[in-house]
């Protein structure tokens, strides 16, 4: 492969001696990218970047001291220090290795640091406490205990007043001062639901993570669901994947277990008081399970119930 280096295009583009040398991890990126493609089947050809709708961010790497994090103000190279408001206190020891500078669309500024620490996971222990999950369209998802998550749908509850917003920024001038006011506000708005989605994830995927040993979840193909059954909207709004994410690696941190049930397990099919499964199809329009053993009950908590089961069955065999 081509190994060239920005230092080699100095000469011709004075600017790059502006711009701090450890930039051009997106140059090692673009090197993995063309590794992938060639090496790995399936993988797609790199794209260009966007200019306008990447996200806008770049990796600087510490040497000899080039980065520094002291008294709410951090350094960073062939910059004055910048005053930031930090997240939570750095432990003694830890090593800093990297800094990620990101740019939100609403002009925000964020510095992603990456230290190098002493494995901070605890060891797996035995699963004794079991809780099965199943996806939902409202709420995010069901307990097998019966209980719902009640996520709020912020992008439902907000979408009149973003759509109101969109209508003005779509009548104003292109690239005019009162473009550019509004095309910040669309973006603050965004940004707004984003965080309280993140907010309301983090809270619960933690108070599951303090409460049970093992949580049992369907392995779904999320985009696959949002495509194929026009449900983009909704599944995104419920952010179902990045909420697992949050789960899995809290869950870890603690030794506990995130036991993900195959997607093909008919879940809704099978009666779980009985175990009778139905061969015909259910409706997307019935919510009640119904059983010829005289079960009644939610078709959710019914499913939750099964993976509950399986899942189960998966960590006794894996144990």
């Amino acid at each position: 492969m081509l190994k060239n280096t920005p230092a080699g295009y100095k000469k011709e583009y004075p600017w790059l001696k502006e711009v701090d040398s450890l930039a051009a991890n997106v140059q090692l990126n673009l090197e993995g990218a063309f590794r992938k493609f060639f090496r790995e089947p399936g993988v797609g050809f790199p794209h260009y970047k966007s200019k306008k709708h990447s996200r806008k961010s770049y990796t600087t790497n510490m040497v000899n001291g080039n980065i520094r994090l002291q008294d709410r103000f951090l350094k960073l190279p062939k910059m004055q220090p910048v005053k930031i408001k930090l997240h939570r206190m750095i432990p003694e020891g830890w090593k800093l290795k990297s800094v990620t500078v990101s740019r939100e669309p609403s002009g925000k500024y964020f510095a992603s640091l990456l230290f190098d620490c002493e494995n901070q996971t605890a060891e797996k222990r035995q699963a004794e406490k079991f809780l099965g999950m199943d996806f939902a369209m409202h709420g995010m998802c069901v307990f097998s205990t019966g209980e719902r998550a009640g996520y709020p749908m912020f992008y439902r509850n907000a979408e009149k007043k973003l759509a109101r917003e969109q209508r003005k920024l779509s009548r104003c001038e292109k690239g005019s001062r009162n473009y550019q006011k509004q095309k910040k506000k669309v973006a603050l708005y965004h940004e707004k639901i984003k965080n309280q989605r993140k907010d309301f994830q983090h809270k619960l995927s933690y108070s599951l993570a303090e409460d049970y040993d093992a949580v049992c979840v369907e392995d779904l193909n999320l985009k696959g669901i949002a495509g194929g059954l026009h449900f983009g909207k909704g599944i995104q709004d419920n952010g179902y994947g990045q909420f697992l994410s949050m789960l899995g690696y809290k869950l870890e941190e603690r030794g506990k277990y995130l036991i993900k049930v195959d997607r093909y397990f008919a879940s809704s099919k099978i009666c779980s008081v009985c175990g009778h499964k139905k061969k015909e199809s259910l409706a997307l329009s019935e919510r009640i399970y119904l059983c010829e053993c005289g079960n009644r009950m939610d078709r959710d908590v019914n499913a939750a119930v099964n993976i509950l089961k399986e899942g189960k069955r998966i960590y006794k065999k894996c144990a």
